[in-house]
C-alpha cells in the first residue's frame, strides 16, 4: 500500500513538474520526424496481463520493427538520439506508473515473445511484481546500446546473452524488494541520469 501511494504521488508530481519540458519534446518531435510523438507497444505486466507501454518516439514510423537497438542505430533519429541519452524519452512512462500498468521502481517490462525466453521457474517470480520504470537491471545495463551495437546480430545477443542476465537481476530484486532498497535505486537511477 504504502509503495502504492509512493508510485501515484511521485509519477503525478513528476508529470506536473515535467510537463512544461514534455510539450517542448512533443514539439521537437514532431517538428523534425513525421509520425506520432508517443511510441506505444504491448509489455507483460503483473501477473502475466499486458499492458501498453508509453515514450516519446524516438525512431523513425517505417523501421523495420526490430525490437532491440544498439548505439548509433540508423532508426533513431537526431532527436530521438538525444531523448534516449537523457532518458527523456521514458518520462511518459510516468502516466503508465499513475494508471497502475507500472511502478517506480519493479523489473522492466519486456515483449511478451522476449518474457516467454525467461526460464521456466523464473517468470512467476518476476511477474508476481508491477513492472517498474527503473531497476538495478537498468543501472547496470545502462549502456546496453554500446554492447548492442558491437554484436553482428543485435537480436540474437540481447536474446542469449543480455535476455538471461536481466532476469536474473530481476529475481533478485523481488527477492530482497524493499521499500528502503526502492528509495535506494530510485536515488542511484537519478545520479546515474544526471551525471553518466
Amino acid at each position: 500500500m504504502i509503495k502504492r501511494v509512493l508510485d501515484t504521488v511521485v509519477s503525478a508530481a513528476a508529470l506536473v513538474v515535467t510537463s512544461p519540458a514534455l510539450a517542448v519534446v512533443a514539439v521537437a518531435i514532431k517538428a523534425t520526424s513525421p509520425g506520432p510523438v508517443l511510441f506505444t507497444q504491448e509489455r507483460v505486466g503483473q501477473y502475466g496481463r499486458t499492458f501498453k507501454i508509453h515514450k516519446f518516439r524516438t525512431m523513425r514510423p517505417d523501421h523495420d520493427g526490430l525490437a532491440v537497438s544498439g548505439t548509433g542505430d540508423p532508426r533513431v533519429t537526431r532527436i530521438g538520439a538525444i531523448l534516449r541519452k537523457t532518458k527523456l524519452d521514458e518520462v511518459p512512462q510516468f502516466y503508465d506508473v499513475l494508471r497502475g500498468d507500472m511502478s517506480l521502481v519493479g523489473p522492466r517490462p519486456e515483449v511478451p515473445e522476449y518474457v516467454a525466453q525467461w526460464p521456466t521457474e523464473m517468470r512467476p517470480i518476476i511477474l508476481s511484481v508491477r513492472p517498474g520504470i527503473t531497476d538495478p537491471a537498468s543501472i547496470e545495463f545502462r549502456n546496453e546500446g554500446d554492447e548492442l551495437a558491437l554484436a553482428r546480430d543485435p537480436e540474437s545477443h540481447y536474446v542469449d546473452s543480455i535476455l538471461p542476465r536481466k532476469a536474473a537481476a530481476y529475481v533478485d530484486y523481488v527477492q530482497r524488494r524493499s521499500l528502503v532498497g526502492d528509495l535506494k535505486i530510485l536515488g542511484n537511477t537519478a545520479k546515474v541520469v544526471l551525471f553518466r
